[in-house]
């Protein structure tokens, strides 16, 4: 049943059951105060059903009156003139009512229907400014959008390479008839709106643009037949419309920034061929070229040196290349860290020893305590780290002089150390030394190996850093957590002592 049929029948029995409930009084009541008491019906009638169930409402009452309480009774004649004045100012007095109950009642909708609107689009406001991307965007809007306005169904269309194509739906989809009709070209149409009736069904289509380009469109089905909820429609639009271009604007910063950022790696990696493993391969291909020019009568002692240099900088490479390989696994999140109780007098005297045919007849003097605790590493990436600081010690100090290692307890870590007697690092470059390929003022350039050590110690939880050595030079430390029990140790044949 009908809002109106409803408002007309309990207007009815509104009128017949005030006049039932008055006739044992009517002897006692005056016309006037019967018709002020039957102003009753009428507005109960209108705010049921509106105008029109307020008007069935007023002939009820009407007809009550005059029936019941108008003599001669129980009968439609009227015969004193005062009863005529009576019954005329009755039916338009409640006529008058009937309207502006009715308008009031219209008005009161159309408030709440304002005030629902505007706290829908506030609240799609909020949603709107978080930060997301086009298709989570896409299918916040379609979900709140249906159920802000009671659809049956939200879909959006987007342009995706030159064509309308739909990202997100809720409810009711849009049938593949309707959307060929809203592509009347491969391109994406000027923004229009319009309102069409498909299939039955009353739908709109909502042309999304913002600074006047287009961006998409959305598509409403069964929008309320309230004018103020479809006047809230161009509003919607705009917001949606800021929100997605807001969003695809942000996607479009992130690609760029992606690209930036490869284009830096791109530059990093060129300048980690042309720095760090240039110079072992133009001295591997130096030396076998002279190794294998049969012009040459080399004595046995240099070719023997000529083989040892192919072999010390063959496994500098090695080394280079296998920590670039693990950093890079290590910042992806692939490199797995195994650690296990290690000696740090095992560490350093390891790390020493393969990197003695680099050092060649260079002195390196290592002032371990014998109480020094065991650390908790992954012996492979920390002997790395030990190398690369001992490899750039003996490249920057001077012929004849020595390399210290040293290392004691700081609260709950150890503290390595590498010295040596070379020109230092000023204050100004001690943190970007760690950079990868960092270009100084002096002149200088940093490679791999020290940003690898920092790689490495930070994924133990350690530090590194850089200072002036006690005599002069530079000094690297870093830290290493202890081990958290007192098993036996692991040596690097894989026992344990």
């Amino acid at each position: 049943m009908n809002r109106r049929l409803i408002g007309s029948v309990v207007g009815v029995l509104a009128s017949a059951g005030l006049g039932a409930a008055m006739l044992p009084l009517r002897s006692h009541l005056s016309i006037a105060t019967t018709g002020l008491v039957l102003v009753l019906p009428v507005v109960v009638g209108v705010l049921t059903g509106g105008f029109v169930a307020g008007l069935v409402s007023v002939a009820a009452s009407f007809f009550v009156y005059d029936l019941v309480f108008i003599p001669p009774y129980y009968s439609l004649t009227v015969t004193a003139g005062e009863d005529w004045v009576a019954l005329g100012v009755y039916v338009v007095v409640m006529v008058l009512v009937a309207r502006l109950v009715s308008g009031l009642d219209q008005a009161r909708a159309a408030s709440n229907v304002r005030e629902e609107s505007a706290r829908h689009l506030f609240d799609l406001s909020e949603l709107l400014l978080a930060n997301k991307s086009v298709p989570d965007l896409g299918a916040t809007i379609v979900n709140e959008v249906r159920e802000a306005f009671a659809l049956s169904g939200v879909t959006l269309l987007l342009a995706v390479d030159g064509q309308l194509e739909v990202v997100a739906s809720s409810g009711t989809s849009i049938a593949e008839e309707d959307l060929e009709h809203l592509r009347p070209g491969a391109r994406l149409p000027v923004p229009v709106a319009l309102s069409t009736s498909r299939s039955g069904e009353e739908s709109r289509v909502l042309a999304l643009s913002a600074a006047g380009r287009p961006v998409g469109l959305l598509v409403l089905r069964d929008v309320p037949s309230e004018k103020e909820a479809r006047e809230t429609l161009p509003t919607l639009a705009n917001h949606l419309a800021l929100a997605l271009e807001r969003a695809e604007l942000n996607e479009r910063a992130l690609r760029a920034e992606v690209l930036e950022e490869v284009d830096r790696l791109r530059r990093a990696l060129i300048g980690a061929v042309s720095h760090d493993l240039r110079s072992p391969l133009a001295t591997i291909k130096v030396a076998s070229s002279t190794l294998m020019d049969r012009s040459k009568d080399l004595p046995v002692e240099d070719r023997h040196e000529l083989y040892q240099l192919v072999d010390v900088q063959a496994d500098r490479l090695t080394r280079l290349v296998t920590s670039l390989l693990d950093m890079t696994r290590l910042e992806a999140g692939v490199l797995e860290i195994r650690k296990v109780p290690w000696s740090a007098l095992d560490l350093v005297a390891e790390a020493v020893a393969g990197l003695r045919p680099s050092l060649d007849e260079r002195r390196v003097e290592v002032v371990l305590p014998e109480t020094l605790p065991a650390v908790s590493v992954d012996h492979l990436l920390i002997g790395q780290v030990l190398t690369n600081l001992l490899d750039n010690a003996d490249r920057h100090g001077p012929a004849g002089t020595a390399i210290t290692v040293s290392g004691e307890q700081a609260g709950d870590c150890v503290a390595l150390s590498v010295s040596d007697m070379g020109p230092g690092v000023p204050p100004s470059e001690r943190e970007a030394v760690f950079e990868s390929f960092v270009r100084f003022d002096t002149g200088g350039r940093a490679g791999l190996g020290l940003a690898l050590a920092k790689t490495f110690v930070e994924a133990h939880g350690g530090r590194i850093w850089a200072e002036e050595a006690s005599g002069g030079g530079a000094r690297f430390v870093f830290t290493l957590p202890l081990a958290t029990s007192n098993g036996p140790l692991a040596t690097s044949n894989g026992s344990r002592t």
